[in-house]
C-alpha cells in the first residue's frame, strides 16, 4: 500500500510539474537591418531595437508596444530604464525634453539620419503594425506646418515616444532616448515597467554618441 501511494505521489508530482506554465521568453529576430528583442506578458508585448543612428549624448531605442490584454494601459518613456552592471540606473528622458533638445542642439544631419533610420526600421519590420504610432503623429504634425525647416522639426518630434493610452487591441511605436553624458552604456539590462508587469532584456551594452 505504501509503495503504491509513493508511486502515485511521484506520478502526480511529475504531472503537476509538466503543467506548470513556462516563464515568458525573450524572442530575438533581425528585420530591416536591426536586431529586435520582444517579450509578451499577459497579452502585453514590448519590442525594441537599438538604432545605429547617433544623436549627441543619447542611446536611441526604437520601441513598439501592443496591448493584447483585456484592459487599457498607458505607456510612456519614463517606463523605460537601463540598469548597468555596476548598479547605475539610466532613466529614459521625458518626451518634451528630448524634442526641445533635438530642435535646439542636434545638427540637421543628425536629425535626418535619425528620421531615415527610424523609418527604415518600422517600414521594414513586418511584425510592427502600430494603430497610433509614428506614422499617425507624423501626418498630424506635417498637416500643421508649411516651411521645409518646420517640416523637418515636425518629423523629428513625431519620432519620440509620447504618453499613450492603449485600449485593448491598440499599439504604438516611438523612439526612447537614454542619456549618459556621451559615455557608452555598458553591459546591463533594459527594464520596462508597463501593464503592471516588469519586462527585462539583457544587453551587452548600448552605444551613446558624444557628438
Amino acid at each position: 500500500m505504501g509503495s503504491g501511494l509513493r508511486r502515485w505521489a511521484c506520478a502526480f508530482g511529475a504531472l503537476a510539474f509538466a503543467f506548470v506554465p513556462a516563464s515568458p521568453q525573450v524572442i530575438e529576430f533581425d528585420s530591416g537591418g536591426l536586431h529586435y528583442k520582444t517579450l509578451t506578458k499577459n497579452g502585453f508585448t514590448v519590442m525594441f531595437a537599438v538604432l545605429p543612428a547617433h544623436v549627441r549624448h543619447w542611446a536611441v531605442l526604437q520601441v513598439s508596444v501592443a496591448n493584447g490584454s483585456s484592459l487599457p494601459w498607458v505607456i510612456k518613456p519614463e517606463d523605460f530604464s537601463y540598469q548597468k552592471e555596476d548598479g547605475e540606473v539610466v532613466q529614459a528622458s521625458d518626451a518634451g525634453d528630448v524634442v526641445d533638445s533635438l530642435l535646439a542642439k542636434a545638427g540637421r544631419g543628425d536629425v535626418i539620419r535619425l528620421v531615415t533610420t527610424y523609418e527604415a526600421g518600422i517600414y521594414g519590420n513586418s511584425r510592427l503594425r502600430s494603430t497610433n504610432g509614428y506614422e499617425a503623429r507624423r501626418r498630424d504634425a506635417l498637416a500643421e506646418v508649411s516651411s521645409a525647416k518646420l517640416k523637418a522639426a515636425a518629423a523629428a518630434s513625431a519620432i519620440v515616444l509620447v504618453n499613450t493610452r492603449l485600449s485593448p487591441g491598440e499599439s504604438t511605436d516611438g523612439a526612447v532616448f537614454l542619456a549618459s553624458a556621451g559615455k557608452t552604456l555598458g553591459p546591463g539590462k533594459l527594464v520596462v515597467h508597463a501593464a503592471a508587469e516588469t519586462f527585462e532584456f539583457d544587453s551587452d551594452g548600448l552605444p551613446v554618441s558624444s557628438r
